[in-house]
Formats: structure tokens, sequence, C-alpha cells
């Protein structure tokens, strides 16, 4: 079965064109458009709606970061072990203590220069690791990827509790 970077004609890589994968996503979608199979059979036009809707899922999964890297892990038999495998380097565990103990403080306050600046923590920790990542997969690193990968996850998971942090003080 074609992949979703074979799809859209581009190496399987982390670092990829955004021109050229929106580029190739509106080619696909133009082939398989509905009004493209307005006198086609039911069969055909069925088809056409199973392409463009993979055709779709398949440019959301490249054109986000962590579900780029998480399907190129996937595709290169590393499974994520998301459910089960939730170890992680110590320092990072750390991190994420003071994170959770310097939000529930934020909280507590009602504090939004601490959320804030927790805010720019996160950021600038999941831009690093998505650095790290992108270099980890286009080395064919898949291992230390998944790894780095699962760490996005909790980072996404923290940053969305302080989002709501946020929405619950100006509620």
């Amino acid at each position: 079965m074609q992949n979703h970077f074979d799809l859209f004609h581009l190496p399987a890589r982390f670092s990829i064109d955004m021109g050229a994968l929106d580029a190739a996503y509106r080619d696909v979608q133009g082939q398989v458009h509905p009004d493209r199979f307005i006198n086609a059979t039911d069969a055909e036009k069925r088809v056409a709606m199973q392409w463009a809707t993979r055709a779709n899922e398949a440019y959301q999964t490249l054109k986000n970061p962590q579900k780029r890297a998480r399907y190129l892990c996937e595709i290169n038999g590393v499974d994520l072990q998301t459910e089960s495998n939730t170890a992680m380097p110590m320092d990072f565990l750390m991190q994420q203590m003071e994170w959770r103990e310097a939000l529930g403080e934020a909280r507590a306050e009602k504090n939004v220069e601490a959320l804030d600046a927790l805010d720019e923590q996160v950021k600038q920790e999941r831009k690093s690791r998505l650095a790290q990542v992108g270099h980890e997969l286009d080395a064919g690193n898949f291992e230390p990827a998944a790894q780095t990968v699962r760490a996005l996850m909790f980072l996404d998971k923290f940053g969305e509790e302080v989002h709501y942090a946020f929405e619950a003080i100006d509620a």
C-alpha cells in the first residue's frame, strides 16, 4: 500500500517542502474531486470519495510536524507504544513536575504573567524537541525519534492545560 509521502510524490523525510506538499495535495484533490465524477457510476464516485478522504488524511498528517514525526516512526516499523510506554528521561520528568507545580501556583493565584512565562517555556521546549526529532528522523534514528515524539505529546498535552488555565482566569 502506498504511504502518504508516495501519494504526494515526496521523499519520506521529516523535513519536507510545504509548498510542494500543498501543490501535490491540490493536484490529488483536483483528480478526485466529486465534481469530476458527476456522470460516473456509483462505484466510481465511491472510489473517488475514498481517495479524496485519504488525500485529506495524508495531507493533515504530513502538514502537522508532530503527526508527521509519528507517521515516519510508524512506517519505519517503530511502534510508539503511546499507551504503554510512558518512560521518559529523569530530567524531562523533573521538568514536567516543576512545570506542573508552577501551573498549580499560577492557577491558584490567577497569575497571568506566570502562565505567560510557562506557556513561553513550553513553546521553546516544543520548538527544540521538533528540531531534535527532525534530525533524528532524517538521520534514520527512529527509536530515539519515537522517544522524542512521546516527549512532544507530553508537551502538547501540558500546553493545552496551560491554555485551559488562561481560559479559566478569563472566565
